[in-house]
């Protein structure tokens, strides 16, 4: 019989060796990340830092700034010298994959190893090319149709998910100035007009873009668009109207619906001073929070399943990265490391991946756990009620963008980034042209850009 002690010694020798061979195979990865703020740099920081010790790769955590990405991609990839992996937005998903950028059987795998039905399908079907996807799902937004639940609930009408609910709303609540039924977008020189349009035209399955490109408007469905979108501007104040207008109105209990990004959640319950909401004496009030509802998956009547306009984010392994290291980096991200990913700014990142096979809702109610707010602090799951949170992260199911099923991202940003949309919008709505003149003049002006 071998003695205990001896058994011991062999054994700490044996895990010793296993530590030294690992760490013999220890990579040292290199990570861009677009997430530059000084609090979120050191949160990736830190997380390399846990993923080091758990693993012995480490991880160089380098900001860059995300209108230098493509330029500085491109050109490290001319040079052979493309970081490991890269934490880049949709528009360079296909592209870098077309390029060679993306080693997307490495993201595929991470996909399949983590489980693809644990990733929300909007998320993912945004991502997918031949055979696989171009990068790993890692956070994302919707655009969200705000609304006064309590006023709402007093009048007994439904929620604005329609076309139609929302024109019921304004009827029952339009009374203005005390309350405005909407706040629309109408500054045309601003990318807030094109989100929200964008969305608005989604809703209604309408799209400027196809399998071929550029394509002609459905003319019955963008004139739906088009008088829904007069009618809501017509519900607002009047001027140039933006993302400012349309919280400042909100926050003071004079705007019955509003459509913004998720980052108004820390603020509508009062967790930021330098946007507090005014309905009341107390700028750290809950109480609008409390009263507001969202939408995240909108309907018109010529597309009842609706869609939900998304902002979603990615990890991509690159083509000259350490393979192995690199996929181990992604899995751990979003797998033992994901409560740390998404607390770089939660408000921000919802959780593309809800949980696991085994708990399929783990990541989901992590993710309500999570602080947010900047002068104070309070996780969502205290500040907003299960249902509401389920809606907020609902939404990534069934994310959609202009042109990403088609493969044309870029004729459609290119659309999008021109403002010409904006622009003959604004005319229909200021009384230029009836709808159908505006669905020509958009054609032919969608048509021209280069």
């Amino acid at each position: 019989m071998i003695p205990t002690q001896k058994i011991l010694v062999r054994s700490g020798v044996a895990m010793a060796l296993a530590l030294a061979a690992s760490m013999a195979h220890a990579e040292e990865l290199r990570f861009w990340t677009t997430e530059e703020q000084p609090e979120r740099l050191a949160r990736q920081e830190a997380m390399a830092a846990d993923f080091a010790a758990a693993t012995g790769h480490t991880v160089e955590v380098i900001p860059v700034t995300e209108n230098d990405l493509g330029t500085r991609a491109t050109a490290a990839f001319a040079a052979g010298d493309l970081p490991d992996v890269i934490y880049h937005s949709l528009q360079y998903a296909a592209p870098w994959a077309d390029a060679g950028i993306l080693d997307t059987d490495a993201a595929t795998d991470v996909i399949e190893e983590l489980g693809a039905g644990t990733f929300a399908p909007g998320a993912l079907s945004m991502a997918a090319v031949d055979g696989g996807y171009a990068s790993v799902p890692v956070d994302g937004w919707t655009q969200m149709l705000v609304y006064r639940a309590d006023l709402f609930e007093e009048n007994e009408l439904e929620p604005p998910n329609t076309y139609a609910n929302v024109l019921a709303a304004i009827e029952a609540l339009h009374n203005p100035p005390e309350m405005y039924g909407f706040v629309a977008a109408t500054k045309i020189d601003e990318n807030f007009m094109s989100q929200v349009l964008e969305h608005v035209f989604l809703a209604n399955g309408v799209s400027p873009v196809g399998a071929d490109g550029v394509q002609e408007l459905d003319e019955a469905a963008t004139i739906e668009v088009l008088e829904f979108y007069k009618a809501i501007a017509e519900a607002s104040p009047p001027g140039d109207l933006y993302w400012d207008q349309s919280r400042t109105l909100y926050f003071s209990g004079n705007a019955a619906m509003i459509i913004w990004s998720p980052f108004i959640l820390d603020e509508l319950a009062g967790l930021r001073d330098s946007a507090p909401p005014t309905i009341n004496d107390d700028p750290t009030s809950r109480d609008l929070a409390a009263a507001t509802g969202i939408v995240t998956n909108f309907a018109g009547p010529s597309n009842p399943d609706g869609a939900a306009w998304a902002d979603i984010r990615y990890f991509g392994i690159t083509s000259d990265a350490a393979t192995d290291a690199a996929m181990e980096f992604v899995k751990y991200s979003m797998n033992e490391g994901y409560g740390a990913t998404l607390s770089i700014a939660p408000e921000g990142k919802f959780p593309v991946r809800r949980g696991t096979a085994d708990n399929p809702n783990e990541f989901a109610d992590l993710w309500a756990t999570l602080d947010v707010g900047v002068d104070r602090k309070a996780p969502l799951g205290e500040l907003y009620d299960a249902a509401m949170i389920d809606e907020i992260v609902g939404g990534l199911d069934v994310a959609q963008r202009w042109g990403v099923a088609e493969g044309q991202l870029s004729a459609a940003s290119a659309i999008i980034n021109s403002q010409v949309i904006n622009r003959l919008v604004r005319e229909f709505i200021d009384g230029e042209r009836d709808a159908a003149a505006t669905v020509a003049e958009l054609n032919s002006a969608i048509a021209a850009v280069q």
